[in-house]
């Protein structure tokens, strides 16, 4: 089998490369958001979002120590991944996997998702060749979902090679990251700061105190990110973006199996699935797009 190098020059249309990617992370998202998610973990157990939340996200890497959650998820504090610990005695990660499929296959079936049995099997045929020839290499949470079995439902299996991309371009924005020094709340700080993601819910979530956050902004503004009162200068907004610019360079190379004409097509034919989640209220915030990115905080909010 012939891999695609992750560092490889890659005769790719990098607007192409982010729409794609906007969109793959944009119909994979609903499985956080749904109601069907936490009815399917009470049934094994588990009664909370955030261990819920992590069981499901970490079982493709198997009964792993909470410790290794917390490395392959890199933007989370150690106090919101240590409330996993537990989950996997109450069930395996195998049934935590099923469980997640289900969650999914029974949210899309309630949004009646607008693609055709035709539209769904020539989906996988442009998303099945990406997912077989991507460099695995330092792709954790991607290489643990690729190594999943595929469900038996069309739709649902279609959903699992999408969450394979997504957290491929994850592993791979982790790598780019740590490369520009910044740490797990800094990265935080800056994305709620230029308008990425609401800062409710990145502190609900994330649980960074605010120490830790006030930490986090005092660094970004010694770099000339940040304005002293956490908003975002010019140069701040420019980073983020030239963060983004350089995680897209790096996911160039997973696209060449079948470069630009086709990525546009797999964007267009999966996209019908972020539509019926979002017709059906399903987020409370707007989910980035190619037709809804910005990188003006205050349009953004």
């Amino acid at each position: 089998m012939h891999f695609a190098s992750t560092f490889a020059r890659a005769d790719m249309d990098l607007n192409a490369v982010r729409e794609v990617s906007l969109t793959i992370n944009a119909t994979h998202l609903f499985v956080y958001f749904i109601p069907e998610a936490p009815e399917e973990a009470a049934k094994l157990g588990v009664t909370e979002y955030g261990p819920a939340y992590f069981a499901f996200r970490s079982a493709p890497m198997g009964a792993v120590p909470w410790q290794v959650t917390l490395a392959a998820f890199y933007n989370f504090s150690p106090r919101s991944v240590q409330a996993m610990a537990g989950v996997w005695d109450t069930a395996t990660p195998e049934q935590w996997q099923a469980a997640r499929f289900a969650a999914a296959d029974r949210a899309l079936q309630r949004v009646d998702v607008n693609l055709t049995a035709g539209q769904i099997a020539e989906a996988r045929s442009l998303i099945d060749p990406v997912v077989e020839n991507a460099d695995y290499a330092g792709k954790t949470m991607a290489a643990a979902n690729a190594s999943v079995p595929l469900p038996a439902d069309p739709l649902v299996a279609l959903w699992q090679q999408i969450t394979v991309l997504r957290e491929w371009r994850g592993d791979a924005h982790i790598t780019v990251l740590a490369a520009k020094g910044l740490g797990p709340c800094d990265c935080n700080v800056l994305q709620t700061a230029t308008g990425h993601f609401p800062e409710a819910i990145a502190r609900a979530t994330r649980r960074w105190d605010d120490e830790e956050v006030t930490a986090a902004t005092t660094r970004l503004v010694a770099r000339g990110w940040l304005n002293a009162d956490g908003t975002a200068t010019d140069a701040g907004i420019a980073a983020r973006e030239q963060i983004e610019l350089e995680t897209d360079e790096h996911c160039a190379a997973l696209w060449t199996p079948i470069g630009d004409t086709h990525v546009r097509r797999l964007t267009s034919l999966i996209m019908p699935i972020h539509d019926a989640f979002t017709a059906a209220r399903t987020y409370p915030f707007r989910v980035e797009t190619a037709d809804t990115q910005s990188s003006d905080p205050e349009a953004a909010r």
